[in-house]
């Protein structure tokens, strides 16, 4: 008997081994992970911003060009240079409120963007955090059952232990 209590024991302690390995592994996904979805929290912001600074300065030449050509037709008798002159200003306005348009929308995609791999990576690190959940109750029970020697609470730490592989594997697969 006193042999399979240490055979016992030896599995129990191993088994106990390998829960803590993954647990440290699980804990370095989740910061891993939620470090990630902080950084992309502030680059999104940073491009929201860069957005909105281009669609002031887009504004501002809008505004311009409105009050240009309204000016023009405010003019009589503008001599023809002064006409070109007009022309000229309204045209580069045209061009700059295009470019504006422009530059906001391949800032705003890459905005999108960030804001996906953020969510990405905040779902990730809380699959990880309920990962690790179960690691923990898995861990905690092994001890108790070390203490008590009471064998079915080491078997439901082993069950546990599935809801760890679920959530593990639900991080990096994202199956629901």
């Amino acid at each position: 008997m006193s042999e399979q209590k240490e055979k016992w024991q030896g599995w129990l302690a191993l088994s106990t081994a390998i829960m803590a390995v993954l647990a440290a592994l699980t804990t370095l996904y989740m910061g891993k992970f939620s470090s990630r979805a902080i950084m992309a929290q502030g680059q999104e912001s940073d491009q929201w911003a860069y957005y909105q600074a281009k669609s002031i300065k887009g504004h501002t030449f809008e505004t311009n060009k409105k009050t240009l050509e309204l000016l023009s037709l405010s003019q009589k008798g503008l001599s023809p240079e002064a006409a070109a002159e007009y022309r000229k200003v309204l045209n580069k306005y045209g061009e700059d409120i295009k470019r504006y348009e422009g530059e906001k929308k391949e800032i705003k995609d890459k905005a999108e963007g960030i804001a996906k791999a953020k969510l990405k990576a905040q779902e990730m690190g809380g699959n990880f955090a309920y990962a690790l959940i179960f690691l923990q109750i898995a861990l905690m029970l092994s001890s108790i059952a070390s203490l008590t020697k009471r064998h079915y609470l080491w078997y439901i730490a082993l069950i546990c232990n599935l809801g760890w592989l679920f959530f593990f594997l639900d991080a990096w697969l994202l199956f629901y």
